[in-house]
């Protein structure tokens, strides 16, 4: 069913060759990573400039890439079956992405939450804070329990 209707989805947008894909994930992964990184680079241009038009441009930013965040690891653990890997190389190599993308997806989401619930004047300036301190403790931290786990 989830498969039909991506595939519906794929032909709707026209995208030449994604109905030809054996997933999405690839497609959606891009985004959240790219709204994410720049949110972070936005809330501190609009802190430092004092522009209040950037930080809510850095909040929607982060907003969109959390829910893109949760698009991407819902599609890559609803591809992560079929991947066509040897079994090792399989288990070595998505067990550290899922637990990244997974960790990542609960930060950017708690992150956006909390920056909806606490919107100030100075709220920004601590999402910005919070932005470029917590994302990559995340991954640095994901990436360490992936070697510990090997």
């Amino acid at each position: 069913m989830v498969a039909d209707l991506l595939r519906a989805a794929a032909h709707l947008l026209s995208f030449p060759g994604a109905q030809h894909l054996q997933n999405v994930h690839p497609l959606i992964v891009h985004f959240p990573i790219a709204l994410l990184f720049a949110a972070t680079l936005i809330y501190w241009l609009g802190v430092f400039a004092r522009r209040e038009s950037w930080l809510w441009s850095g909040l929607w930013m982060l907003v969109l890439g959390a829910l893109g965040a949760g698009a991407a690891t819902a599609t890559g653990l609803y591809a992560a079956p079929g991947v066509m890997l040897a079994p090792s190389v399989k288990t070595v190599l998505l067990a550290s992405h899922k637990r990244m993308m997974i960790a990542v997806a609960i930060l950017s989401a708690a992150l956006a939450l909390w920056a909806i619930a606490a919107f100030s004047p100075r709220a920004p300036t601590t999402a910005a804070g919070w932005c470029s301190t917590i994302m990559p403790a995340a991954t640095r931290a994901a990436s360490r329990s992936s070697s510990a786990s090997r």
